[in-house]
Order: C-alpha cells, then sequence, then structure tokens
C-alpha cells in the first residue's frame, strides 16, 4: 500500500529527530531551530544531485559551488538580506559554517566569488528545477482542493532599461484620388495568443525587465514601486506550486494562463481562486 504524503513527512520528521540531529549536535553543538530547518532542508531537496562537484577539472580547481549554494539557502532560512552580511555571519557562526561545508574561515570565499556563482545558477535555473523537483516529489500524488494565485512587489535598485523608440520618417502622401482603405484584422491579445502556444513561449515572451509597478490596496490607496513582480500558485497549506518573476508594470491576468498551465502540470487541484485581476 503506498504511504500519503503527510505518512511520508512523518517519516522523514522521524529519521531527522532519531538520527540525523543526534550525528551532528556531538560535532557542531545544540543546533539552533534555524540551523535545524536548514539540515531538514539539505536532507530533503539533496543538493549534492543537483550541483556537481568541481574535483577533476584542468586548470585552476574553482570554489565549492555545493557549499556556495548551500550558504544560499542558509541566507533565505536565516533571514540575512545582503551577501556581505552573510560573509560576516559565516566568518563569526561556527555552526552556520561547518554546515555549510567550511571547517575554518579562511576557507570562505570572497564575495565577488558568491556574486559569480549566483549568475551561475540564476543562468542553470537552479532554484526553479529545485523546487520543481520538489513539488514532484512531495505533491505529485495529492488531490488539491484550491490554488490561490496572486502577485508581490519585489522591490530593486536598478535602471530602467532604455525602452525609446527609433524616430520614424513622416509619410508623404501623393496627389491623386485615395486608394481604397482595407481594414486590418485586429490583433489578439496576448492572452488570446497564449491559450494557442506552449508554455515554454508563454514564459519567453513575459516582459522581465525592471519597470515601474503600481497596485491598489484594499483601502483604495496607490502604491507604487521600481522592481519586478513575482506571480504565485499556492496550493492549501501554503504550499507554492509554481511561480513567475516578471516585470512590475505586467498586469496579474498576463501571467494567469501561464501558471495555470504550470500548476497543471505538476499538481491535480480543483478549483483557481484569483482576484479582480
Amino acid at each position: 500500500m503506498q504511504s500519503t504524503p503527510r505518512e511520508r513527512l512523518l517519516q522523514f520528521a522521524h529519521v531527522l529527530q532519531t538520527v540525523l540531529f543526534d550525528r551532528l549536535e556531538p560535532e557542531l553543538g545544540p543546533l539552533s531551530p534555524k540551523a535545524r530547518l536548514l539540515v531538514a532542508v539539505l536532507d530533503l531537496i539533496q543538493l549534492s544531485r543537483w550541483v556537481g562537484s568541481t574535483r577533476g577539472w584542468r586548470g585552476r580547481p574553482p570554489k565549492d559551488r555545493q557549499a556556495l549554494a548551500t550558504a544560499f539557502l542558509a541566507k533565505a532560512i536565516y533571514g540575512v538580506e545582503t551577501t556581505r552580511q552573510m560573509l560576516a555571519h559565516l566568518h563569526t557562526d561556527r555552526q552556520l559554517r561547518c554546515l555549510c561545508g567550511w571547517m575554518s574561515a579562511r576557507q570562505i570565499p570572497h564575495e565577488s566569488t558568491f556574486s559569480r556563482a549566483f549568475q551561475e545558477f540564476a543562468a542553470t535555473e537552479l532554484p526553479q528545477r529545485l523546487h520543481a523537483a520538489l513539488i514532484e516529489a512531495t505533491q505529485k500524488d495529492r488531490l488539491i482542493g484550491h490554488i490561490a494565485r496572486d502577485s508581490t512587489a519585489i522591490e530593486a535598485r536598478e535602471r530602467f532599461p532604455d525602452s525609446t523608440p527609433p524616430k520614424t520618417k513622416r509619410k508623404r502622401y501623393q496627389m491623386g484620388p485615395k486608394p481604397k482603405r482595407h481594414l486590418p484584422r485586429a490583433p489578439r491579445s496576448r492572452i488570446e495568443e497564449q491559450r494557442r502556444i506552449p508554455v515554454a513561449e508563454m514564459l519567453r515572451q513575459l516582459p522581465r525587465h525592471c519597470s515601474l509597478g503600481v497596485k491598489k490596496s484594499s483601502k483604495g490607496h496607490l502604491s507604487y514601486w521600481r522592481g519586478y513582480k513575482l506571480h504565485l500558485d499556492v496550493a492549501d497549506g501554503q504550499i507554492p506550486i509554481s511561480c513567475l518573476l516578471t516585470a512590475a508594470s505586467l498586469h496579474d491576468s498576463q501571467a494567469a494562463v501561464p501558471l495555470m498551465t504550470l500548476t497543471s502540470q505538476r499538481v491535480t487541484y480543483l478549483y483557481d481562486l484569483m482576484d479582480a485581476a
């Protein structure tokens, strides 16, 4: 008989409490709640399956990408805002440093190495692949009642891209009778086009540059921000199933069909819940 997701989660928690934590605490000391959460996440996603080893390469060996990826996970779990603050935390917290994979403070890479590694992880879509694999492993066999779909603002300190259209020459009209006018067919909207193309093409057409966004609060007040917009599909139990990062100026309705398609490919659910957008 196949176990349910709840039973597998209870088995996973039992292994953490009775095996993994008991082996780590004699070496690292009592684990803090955030350190326990980091260990649980690392054991659940098995980062070594997704980040390859750098041993055996020719030339100067690069820094350990598994340790760097673990540090970025710890940055999110510990609530650290910047990479510089994370580096300071790694130099002072021996327990966190050992969990990431560095036995001494001298082994911690420079801030520029963290930036290059972050660019590599973003180019290879490592967070997206980890999230998709985690959802497939834990939520694929579950029947979800509702999917709540909404967006949130992501502020960024970036410049807007230069989108000024080039100047076009004015058309000169010739003398004589005017030709018959043929009205062109009205172009389809983006939502109509999204129903005819695959999901990869939908995602490619969505704008992802930094822009100015505006949202109306529940009291009717407008709030503006510079940056991006994160669109989320969240299942019952506050579990994010699919997410998209787009320009802040994109309307929520333009990301509904891609999110719906991605979520339908990953899980089985009954209803979609969206706001007026």
